[in-house]
């Protein structure tokens, strides 16, 4: 219960518009059964799958696993912004978070110092781009900057995805990746740098170890791309 003192929680935004170039049957969220098909899927392989309703009910069921104090490391994901999880990890003084570090660091002439800095924290969060119907999830990056951190780099693993995500197999996320997701952060990059995104690395996810390392939180909705 909030008490009359607390500060009123941050609204959620709403999903965002599915750009033109984007191809719309990739936003469609997934049925009940679907979700469940793929939260077996990934616990099969090792994996620790949860199912919640919202992104608010997400947001806080992240919180919940990161103990006071714990180093962490956000992935660059519109589903953690959209949420407000990235800024609760990276603002709040929770946590040791290590993306305002890496922000106040030069990316040309501190790149090494960048890369330590980030190389080995507690906990990384972020998402992926498809979740297969029997638990493989692949994820999509220019840099790969944090593909290192999902598969060995990082203690624990806690990915938040949202069901429109979730596809019947590798060839399907990989056309999601190529049609749905791609289009969509090449814009966000567009918009923000003047250039395109573009897709370099793609990590997929068959099973993990040690088991339980890695969280999948499974939304009920659309979040991210």
């Amino acid at each position: 219960m909030t008490s009359a003192s607390a500060p009123a929680p941050a609204p959620i935004a709403p999903a965002a518009p599915v750009a033109a170039s984007a191809n719309p049957a990739f936003a469609k969220v997934a049925s009940d059964e679907r979700v469940a098909r793929a939260a077996a899927g990934v616990s099969a392989r090792g994996m620790t799958a949860e199912i919640v309703a919202d992104g608010a009910a997400a947001k806080a069921r992240v919180l919940a696993l990161l103990p006071s104090g714990a180093t962490v490391f956000t992935s660059q994901s519109d589903t953690l912004t959209t949420i407000g999880l990235a800024a609760e990890i990276n603002d709040s003084g929770r946590f040791d978070a290590i993306r305002p570090k890496i922000m106040k660091l030069d990316r040309v002439t501190q790149r090494r110092e960048i890369k330590k800095l980030a190389a080995t924290p507690d906990f990384v969060v972020g998402s992926a781009a498809a979740v297969t119907e029997d638990g493989e999830i692949m994820v999509a990056s220019g840099s790969g900057s944090q593909i290192g951190h999902f598969t060995y780099e990082a203690d624990k693993v806690i990915l938040v995805i949202g069901a429109q995500k979730i596809v019947r197999d590798a060839a399907e996320g990989l056309r999601r990746i190529e049609e749905y997701s791609l289009p969509l952060e090449s814009e966000r990059m567009q918009k923000l740098y003047g250039r395109p995104s573009s897709l370099n690395k793609i990590l997929t996810i068959r099973r993990d170890n040690p088991p339980d390392r890695t969280t999948v939180i499974f939304v009920k909705e659309r979040l991210g791309y």
